[in-house]
């Protein structure tokens, strides 16, 4: 037979849409032809699998004229992926193998000269695809690839090691010994998920001395889902308590943490050890936009989708470049980011938590009772100005971080436990979620009004705080949902005066740090 037809998937955001490789030979002027919207890597896929098909041991079609269609011709295919299916339908076409049996299997995997199979990027976004649209089909990786696509249940999921590995599980029956194998050779399998070992310990907040109230604003963000800027001096402990945030959010939900695995497997980050972790991402200011919200060609997930279901830490806040900083407004408000190009489009999730740090002025001790301010007022109001009131408006938490004195730093017993602040938090969210089926930080519209329950008293005494603070709509309505958790975690039906009160003191003004 002469013509094969070989299934595989290409990549377009979080999206594994389904490609089928046509491979047809023909007498003719020898000649090798890929055709259908193929970038470079995939084009150079003509050399390395004719040297891998000869280096195998099998016989590569030199004297006829091969095409090679990867449909559908208008979806943009990248990669090396379509390797092996490229260089399985040359074979099933020239005869070598059963192409019949191909049917029921999608195949992805770069192939090295020798034959070897190496990993490819999205695994586990093709078998969650696979999932997702109820296909029940076979799916063949490279041996470390499959380990990551297995973890997405019910996924029947084979590694292989050599192209040879592949070739053997579709020959004619009589073929079966006619290839050469190695010594305890046994590179085809079947994967299974690996069982997990013990959970990896985040760093314990019982370390950070002191911050009583930055820990309260931790607890509130990780009960509510809220964002949280942390203002304060060089050395306060910013930075210790952003890196501690993780440990206090609940377990991941298995569906949480499929769609963060795809995420960091389209970005070459996934590790099966950290599956079901919370993922902390942690740029430098100098992240560019495409860096921190993600972009390029073909569109790649940046920095703000790596931290799906976990926790973006921007540290020295003001010192991003403002395209970057102002890129975060969508996604803080949807969850969501869309890279729209000319010639593609892509969505990528991205529901993260932000916390940033900063310090209050160039200098950083503006306000500091050790150390007295050199900044001018107008670098102070140059240097704050770098974050614009719309994206403040989007952080629903801002909180002061003052130094640590010596004598506090050394002679304070541990703070409070990760443990038991995570506990506290985590009942604090299971009543939102059984009262609303979402946290408050995802309240909306007219769900703020039905599930807020503001008393008689406090709903007066938000009025007045609003109007006296000069409050947009957006912080009036962040501050109530603070306020909703702040009386969840009091065990409080309603939200009183007391709750509101202490969620006014979270949206003081950053030009009034100091």
């Amino acid at each position: 037979m002469s013509l094969s037809l070989v299934q595989s998937r290409a990549l377009l955001g979080l999206e594994a849409a389904v490609v089928t490789v046509e491979v047809h030979l023909a007498n003719g002027l020898p000649s090798f032809t890929l055709v259908g919207l193929a970038d470079v890597e995939v084009k150079e896929a003509r050399e390395r699998v004719r040297s891998a098909i000869q280096n195998a041991g099998l016989e590569f079609p030199n004297n006829k004229r091969i095409t090679v269609n990867l449909a559908p011709a208008d979806l943009p295919k990248d990669s090396g992926r379509f390797d092996l299916p490229i260089a399985l339908g040359i074979l099933a076409a020239s005869g070598q193998i059963q192409a019949a049996r191909l049917a029921g299997h999608e195949f992805a995997g770069e192939l090295s000269l020798s034959g070897q199979l190496r990993p490819v990027r999205g695994a586990l976004a093709m078998a969650l695809a696979l999932h997702v649209s109820g296909v029940a089909t076979r799916l063949v990786l490279p041996a470390e690839s499959a380990q990551e696509a297995s973890l997405v249940p019910d996924a029947e999921v084979y590694g292989a090691r050599h192209l040879l590995d592949v070739v053997r599980q579709f020959l004619p029956p009589c073929d079966g010994d006619a290839l050469p194998t190695e010594p305890g050779d046994d590179g085809w399998a079947r994967v299974l998920p690996a069982p997990q070992g013990p959970a990896l310990r985040h760093a314990d907040l019982a370390d950070v001395k002191g911050h009583a109230g930055a820990k309260r604003a931790l607890e509130i963000a990780a009960a509510g889902g809220h964002s949280l800027l942390l203002v304060g001096p060089p050395g306060s402990g910013k930075s210790m308590l952003a890196q501690r945030f993780a440990g206090l959010l609940p377990a991941m939900s298995v569906q949480e943490a499929l769609e963060s695995a795809a995420v960091a497997s389209l970005g070459g980050r996934f590790a099966v050890e950290r599956w079901m972790q919370r993922p902390t991402s942690s740029p430098h200011h100098t992240a560019s936009a495409v860096a921190l919200v993600g972009g390029g060609s073909p569109p790649r997930p940046g920095e703000i989708s790596l931290a799906h279901h976990g926790v973006l830490f921007l540290d020295e806040f003001p010192e991003f470049a403002r395209a970057s900083l102002e890129a975060l407004r969508e996604p803080l408000e949807t969850g969501t980011i869309t890279i729209a190009r000319a010639a593609r489009r892509a969505e990528f999730p991205a529901r993260f938590q932000l916390i940033a740090a900063m310090n209050p002025c160039p200098c950083g001790y503006l306000g500091s009772a050790l150390k007295p301010c050199r900044c001018t007022p107008d670098q102070v109001s140059r240097y704050q100005g770098k974050l614009s009131g719309p994206l403040l408006d989007r952080i629903d938490i801002h909180i002061e971080v003052p130094a640590v004195s010596a004598e506090q730093l050394l002679t304070s017993p541990a703070g409070e436990a990760t443990d038991a602040i995570r506990d506290r938090a985590g009942e604090a969210r299971e009543r939102a979620l059984a009262r609303q089926g979402k946290t408050n930080q995802s309240l909306q519209g007219a769900e703020i009004d039905r599930h807020a329950g503001l008393a008689p008293d406090a709903l007066k005494f938000m009025h007045t705080a609003a109007a006296k603070l000069g409050w947009s709509a957006r912080s009036t309505h962040r501050a109530l949902k603070v306020a909703r958790t702040i009386a969840d975690l009091a065990g409080s039906p309603a939200v009183e005066v007391a709750h509101v009160a202490e969620a006014v003191q979270y949206r003081r003004a950053l030009r009034a740090v100091g």
